[in-house]
Formats: structure tokens, sequence, C-alpha cells
């Protein structure tokens, strides 16, 4: 390892399981010498197994409702307490909609339950950053990550009202992204990464058959979760201090291709 995290604090939301990018994040920033503090919602620290990941960082987790003030608030406190001081950098790893769990075509969701995916994915972003923001938190020259997906901005099958959540949640990055870099010169981005199995990729219908067609459309195949972990250490630390307001991709080139000729050749039209 490179030490690149050496003396930086910081929160790492959205660990549940080691299939979860965050649980990755984590692992690998506690490699590079960073401390921090894990957070997830409290019906998902009964279902994952995150205290493992906190034993093995040799950290503590606590229970936040991302889509709560008064939590944000609280995880701030006792973060920093904990840390012994401001943050130097946060990952927002969070996702959630109904309608995709209990499997609702695009044509016939919940509207109700479609403003409970953008809050619990998107707005939590803003209040993340908003509580940051009033509670002083946040060190000069922080940085924040948070996680999408290229459905914010194509369209794919089944990933239904999430594609909303996704937009909105960039573009909290690009806004909030101007106010802390003037304030603070905090950098906000947003990573987009290739269709990975985690427990939530897991859920949405045909992700093995879009894995594998990526792997083919991209000239350096998928992204691997431990990839994504490495790409946003390097976001966190100093070498990216003049990177913001930036949707990110990696995706081994995706998102740049029309067709290649892996694809071609699968529909009997290559060389």
């Amino acid at each position: 390892m490179y030490n690149l995290l050496k003396g930086k604090v910081g929160i790492i939301s959205g660990a549940l399981d080691e299939n979860s990018i965050a649980w990755k994040i984590a692992e690998t920033a506690h490699e590079e010498g960073a401390k921090f503090v894990l957070t997830n919602a409290p019906v998902a620290l009964r279902m994952g197994t995150i205290q493992q990941l906190a034993d093995k960082c040799n950290t503590i987790v606590i229970p936040a409702d991302a889509t709560s003030i008064e939590d944000w608030e609280n995880l701030y406190e006792k973060a920093t307490e904990h840390l012994g001081g401001k943050l130097d950098f946060a990952l927002h790893s969070i996702g959630m909609s109904p309608n995709i769990r209990k499997k609702k075509e695009y044509n016939n969701l919940n509207h109700a339950w479609s403003l409970k995916a953008i809050d619990i994915s998107a707005l939590s972003f803003h209040k993340m950053l908003q509580v940051a923001e009033k509670m002083d938190v946040l060190n000069d020259e922080a940085s924040i990550v948070a996680l999408t997906y290229i459905a914010a901005q194509r369209t794919v099958p089944h990933y239904g009202d999430m594609a909303e959540a996704k937009a909105v949640l960039e573009s909290i990055a690009r806004s909030y992204g101007y106010r802390l870099g003037k304030s603070k010169k905090v950098r906000v981005n947003t990573v987009s990464q290739s269709p990975t199995a985690t427990t939530a990729g897991l859920g949405v219908s045909g992700l093995d058959v879009f894995m594998d067609y990526a792997e083919k459309m991209s000239p350096l195949g998928n992204a691997s979760a431990q990839e994504c972990a490495d790409y946003v250490v390097s976001l966190f630390s100093d070498f990216t201090k003049k990177v913001t307001m930036q949707n990110l991709y990696h995706d081994g080139g995706f998102s740049n291709m029309a067709i290649s000729e892996e694809i071609m050749e699968a529909f009997g039209k290559g060389k």
C-alpha cells in the first residue's frame, strides 16, 4: 500500500456485507492509513455483517437513518468525537427503491414509493452535506464521494425509478460541490461504476446479462468492486485536490462506446 490516507479521518456509509463496494472502500481506506467510523441504517445493521468490518478496521459503527436530519447530526457529533476532530473524507453509498424491491414495472410505479426512493438515494446526500456544512465538521480540502450509475444518463431496463434518484444525486453533487468548493475548498464528486454484483445490484433483474454485455463493450472490461475502492481512495487522497463537481465514469471505457467488435461478433456481424 501507499499510505495515501495516512492521518486522514472520515465517515463511510453503506457497507452491508463483503459484496458491498463500500465494504471494499473501507478495507482499502484502512490499509491506506485512514481512520473512520462506519454507518448504515438500523435495519441494514440487522441484515448485514458490518460489525465484522468494524472489528477488522478497528473502528465503531454508528447507526443512522440517512433520511433523518437528527440522525445526521448525531452521527457527526459522535464521529468527530470518536475520531478526535473534523472530517477529511466521507462516502455516500446509499440507495434503495421500494418499487424495485416489489418488482414494480416502470409503467406501474407507486409514486409514493418513488418519493421514498429519491429521499433515501439522493436527498440523503443533500442532508449529509447540509448538516455537515451547518455543523462545520469538514476540514478544508476534504473530499466527498457518492456512488452512482450510468442509468442516470442512459436508459437501463428494470432499473426503474432508481434512474431518477441517481440523476438527482449527481445534480446535488454539482450544486453542493460549487458551494463547498468556494467556502472550504471541499470537493464533491460522484463515481459511476460498472455494473457490479453487489447485494443491491443483484436486486435488479437481468444484472448478469448486462454485466456480460458491459464486459464485451468495455475495452478495459468491467471494473471490479476492489478497483472501484482503489479509485475512490485516490479521490479521498491529496492527489485529486482540484477534481470536483464531476461525475467520474469508472467503467472500463463503457460510457464512451457505441459498439464493440465483440458485440458485433455476438450478433454474427463481425469480421
